[in-house]
């Protein structure tokens, strides 16, 4: 499985077209090849839809590596805008690129809007011209454009267009996002990004500054545990907010968005587990994590038992 920048490094920006069977052939791979917090194509995904999701991800993936890998900003947004002509010509003209073949024939069977994929490489590129936050809105506003879109496509590769189902996704999907910045804190910062807002660090004496001090001393203080404490209750809120969504679906697709849901929810645990200190250690989610989730999403259906909304807060008790 060659990753993106690999990819680029041995094939260039232009070759031969490549067969739309090499080109779902090398989607999965990368799909597989990734780690993430939940699986993307697992055994919950109908078979028939599978290809499809590794096809959507193989996208989000190479447009996340393009910001992210490349360790300088305008090369990165060089290599977005790129991407995103790509994108844009994928209509107009046969791809050439194995995830532009693969994504072209998803997105006509299922009618995914164009909009969905622009609205994620527009929060790529923020993240290149944007280092930080002033408030908690703020924030939100660029999670409509960097997590909102995945849920919608995973909705609309189930054909539900519902604007109820996807105002809950968006809740589900903005806390995920929340979820795994808070995880990945140092990382973030250790990159020059800072995604806990201006205005919830100053309401617990916090600031960049000694957050730029908790990185360097390898520990989180206690007020970027109070501060990160305040963001974790907002982001259970969120979840609380999407959660009835679950029980609004059937079959595998209920069961799969019950699980994002509790993997986001599993790190929110997994943080307050460190006394809320993601400095000196990342919280990750193991395949046991992930078996244990499953193994009570199956139960509470077969035991017909109903999704309590309050559940979220389990995540600060």
């Amino acid at each position: 499985m060659l990753s993106p920048l690999a990819f680029l490094e041995r094939h260039g920006r232009q070759f031969p077209a490549w067969s739309l069977d090499e080109s779902r052939a090398y989607t999965r791979s990368l799909t597989m090849g990734h780690y993430e917090n939940f699986a993307v194509a697992s055994l919950l995904v109908p078979r028939r839809l599978r290809q499809d999701y590794c096809n959507v991800y193989a996208y989000c993936r190479w447009a996340d590596d393009l910001g992210d890998e490349t360790g300088d900003p305008e090369t990165s947004i060089e290599l977005l805008e790129w991407w995103r002509n790509e994108l844009l010509a994928m209509d107009r003209r046969g791809p050439c690129h194995p995830v532009f073949v693969a994504l072209k024939d998803t997105a006509n069977r299922h009618g995914l809007p164009r909009r969905d994929f622009e609205d994620l490489l527009r929060a790529f590129v923020q993240d290149q011209i944007k280092q930080s936050y002033s408030s908690y809105d703020e924030l939100l506003e660029y999670c409509r454009y960097s997590a909102n879109p995945v849920g919608r496509l995973v909705l609309r590769l189930n054909h539900c267009q519902d604007e109820v189902l996807l105002d809950l996704s968006d809740a589900t999907c903005t806390a995920l996002q929340l979820a795994n910045h808070w995880q990945d804190v140092g990382r973030d910062w250790r990159i020059g990004r800072v995604y806990m807002p201006d205005d919830v660090m100053q309401l617990h004496g916090y600031s960049r500054e000694l957050l730029a001090a908790d990185v360097a001393s390898g520990t989180a203080s206690m007020q970027y545990r109070e501060t990160l404490r305040d963001l974790v209750r907002r982001t259970a809120e969120l979840f609380d907010a999407g959660f009835p969504l679950a029980d609004k679906l059937t079959g595998r697709l209920s069961v799969e968005i019950e699980l994002f849901s509790m993997a986001g929810l599993a790190v929110l645990q997994k943080i307050r587990a460190q006394g809320w200190d993601t400095i000196a250690d990342r919280p990750t989610v193991s395949k046991l994590d992930h078996a244990t989730m499953l193994a009570r999403a199956l139960g509470r259906r077969l035991l017909r038992t109903p999704l309590a909304k309050p559940e979220a807060h389990n995540a600060l008790d």
